[in-house]
């Protein structure tokens, strides 16, 4: 079997203040046709898992670019335009082939694109034809289009959050697809609406015990695939949302009445799926008067991996003001304060300016008594599924008794290797504040001995009440009564 796979790949936050652009795809990852390194990168689990299972079966595996930015605000018409023509152009020196495998996020929107996915998926089918088998491995957070699921024949997504099992989802899709191309099976796609969107913590109930129901429904009675997108709220589009899909071995009536049933169940527990979210002053409180720490606080309004700068100050200021010491914050994006850090040199003392740089959104910045305390060139973070994150130059500075880890490549908190390999022992720490929504969780649980998710301010506010919707479909819980 001759299989093409490639990777175009963000998550686009269209209230975020930065756009993303060509160099926003080079500092994350990028690597033309042919030239993706000897480990699995986040967005690159199909062409990782056709290179496991080609190997196996002797198949001829034609490797496109992988491209993948770290999310931001709206991607550039340039930029994606000119990923997506190499991509395709990729795809036109690989024919004839049997099989496409696809890298997606599923929440990418450029200038001019509300469905990246869905344009680049239908100008795949028109060039490899109706009887190509195509396949995409998508982030949950995504947007899922009639586009989507009428160009690709199937689509997994990422059952996880933190999203852990990359690899294990693109084993399956490529399955999938070997089969369909053999002719062992047919896939019929069925998609409900839940008219919702909601926060899918698989880290515990009730949507843990939800993931495993579905995970065992698959492979009896004809049930292929069930993925749950949870959506991205942070994406004013049309077909922003939760929705469940399922893929049933060419039984349409099944694949409805499941999709439907499963859909009913995700709404019935809607309210159990809601995170609490107390303000910063209570998350400070409730963070001291825990017995012993270190308490784990996340800092999701300013997560990078939903397009925040991850450079706001709103809860390292309030620590600060009360004067509360002994705690670790990281990491904040400022590649001034980075260079400044690095011109001065471990064990220096200085005045600096950190953070509140990009927007309003990022707070006012701080003026703080700094000791610098490590630097690294070019860290590198160990992210999910193993997935190496480059953090670029690191520096970690002291003031007021706190941490802080400074970087200069805008990426999450996931790995604890990111305050670690500086030298920060997380173990004596009384709160750790982590600039992630979960991803942090798969790592930082494992130290914490509790997690409490903070209602600060950001680009990736926790209050949707507050975003300027133009473009999604009402009602909506719950943003609207009208949904309930």
């Amino acid at each position: 079997m001759r299989v093409f796979s490639a990777s175009l790949a963000t998550e686009t936050n269209t209230f975020a203040p930065m756009p993303t652009g060509l160099a926003s795809f080079r500092d994350r990852g990028y690597f033309a046709a042919g030239q993706h390194p000897d480990q699995m990168t986040f967005f690159s689990g199909p062409l990782w898992a056709a290179r496991i299972r080609g190997k196996e079966r002797g198949w001829q595996l034609c490797e496109g670019m992988v491209a993948g930015a770290q999310p931001s605000g709206t991607t550039t018409r340039h930029a994606y335009e000119t990923l997506r023509e190499e991509l395709l152009a990729d795809l036109r020196a690989a024919l004839p082939v049997d099989m496409v495998l696809l890298g997606l996020h599923g929440a990418m929107v450029a200038d001019g694109y509300d469905d990246c996915e869905g344009d680049l998926l239908q100008r795949v089918r028109a060039i490899v034809g109706p009887d190509v088998v195509i396949g995409a491995e998508l982030d949950p957070h995504c947007h899922l289009t009639p586009e989507m699921t009428a160009y690709a024949d199937v689509m997994v997504a990422f059952k996880e959050y933190p999203h852990t099992d990359v690899l294990e989802r693109a084993l399956e899709l490529v399955d999938l697809c070997a089969a369909t191309v053999a002719g062992k099976v047919r896939p019929v796609a069925a998609v409900v609406d839940c008219s919702m969107i909601v926060t899918v913590h698989t880290s515990r109930e009730p949507a843990r015990g939800f993931i495993d129901r579905i995970q065992s429904l698959e492979g009896r009675d004809g049930v292929l695939s069930i993925s749950l997108a949870h959506g991205f709220s942070w994406g004013d589009v049309p077909a922003m949302g939760t929705k469940v899909l399922v893929y049933v071995d060419g039984n349409q009536a099944r694949a409805d009445a499941l999709a439907r049933q499963l859909a009913d169940e995700l709404i019935a527990m809607r309210d159990g799926l809601t995170v609490r979210y107390p303000d910063i002053d209570t998350s400070l409180d409730e963070a001291l008067a825990c017995d012993g720490g270190p308490v784990v606080l996340a800092d999701g309004a300013d997560n990078p991996g939903g397009g925040a700068a991850s450079d706001s100050t709103f809860v390292l200021r309030r620590m600060i003001e009360r004067g509360i010491g002994n705690a670790a914050v990281g990491p904040m994006w400022d590649p001034i304060a980075v260079r400044i850090a690095f011109d001065a040199g471990v064990g220096a003392r200085l005045r600096m300016r950190i953070g509140g740089k990009i927007s309003p959104l990022s707070g006012d910045p701080l003026d703080l008594d700094c000791t610098v305390k490590a630097l690294l060139p070019d860290m590198v973070m160990t992210g999910l599924s193993d997935a190496p994150v480059p953090m670029g130059d690191c520096a970690l500075v002291e003031a007021n008794g706190i941490d802080i880890v400074l970087n200069t490549l805008r990426n999450q908190a996931m790995g604890t290797d990111m305050f670690t390999q500086l030298g920060c022992d997380l173990a004596r720490k009384q709160i750790i504040v982590v600039k992630s929504s979960q991803h942090f969780y798969a790592s930082f649980s494992k130290v914490a001995r509790h997690v409490i998710y903070a209602g600060a301010p950001g680009a990736v506010t926790l209050d949707l009440t507050t975003l300027p919707y133009r473009k999604i479909q009402r009602p909506k819980w719950p943003l609207d009564s009208a949904a309930a």
